[in-house]
């Protein structure tokens, strides 16, 4: 096949068969879906490795789950929605980790937050999450190496292939951009992005 063929998602009749269980038909869809859920996730996540993560996580459930699928029209919709919440997944995963760094002074509190504080804290985290994976990929990519891995600046403009330069000018705007993002009123933050 040629390089710049354009690969399509599979037909209905097939998803329709994978749905009722050949395990043939299913074959076929996981591996006709498989560039889509990988260009999906390398718009989505923060790092190569991330993305490969998440493609495979969305490929595995999509072969256990084909049968949940509502409409065989909407696989396209449905493993975007499967990505980006393991893209989602990964950037709270990081966050939690550096927190779970954070000296035993800096935890001080309560040692048990109310069910209300707790709901509260999650959804300021979903909030983020959401505004970070917003951000044009090249911003979050930064974003994401920089503050939440906490990698040298040297080190992310390297790993990007940027001059220092480059990769400091891209972090402030996406730090600029994600400040926007958490300021602006919830409902301006979804599954679009940042507006």
């Amino acid at each position: 096949m040629p390089t710049n063929a354009r690969v399509s998602w599979p037909d209905e009749r097939l998803i329709k068969a994978a749905q009722e269980g050949d395990i043939g038909s299913l074959a076929t869809v996981v591996a006709a879906s498989q560039p889509h859920v990988r260009k999906f996730a390398r718009s989505l996540c923060a790092t190569p490795q991330d993305a490969e993560d998440a493609a495979q996580e969305a490929l595995i459930i999509l072969y256990r789950k084909i049968g949940t699928l509502r409409a065989s029209g909407a696989l396209a919709s449905w493993m975007f929605r499967i990505v980006r919440n393991e893209c989602l997944r990964h950037v709270r995963f990081l966050l939690a980790s550096k927190n779970d760094g954070a000296s035993a002074a800096e935890r001080e509190g309560p040692a048990e937050p109310s069910a209300e504080e707790a709901v509260l804290h999650r959804l300021e985290a979903e909030r983020i999450a959401a505004a970070v994976s917003g951000l044009p990929r090249d911003q979050r990519q930064v974003l994401i190496m920089r503050d939440v891995q906490g990698l040298p600046g040297r080190a992310v403009a390297d790993a990007l292939g940027l001059s220092t330069a480059a990769m400091k000018s891209r972090l402030h705007r996406a730090r600029s951009s994600l400040r926007e993002a958490l300021a602006a009123p919830l409902h301006d933050i979804g599954a679009g992005g940042v507006r």
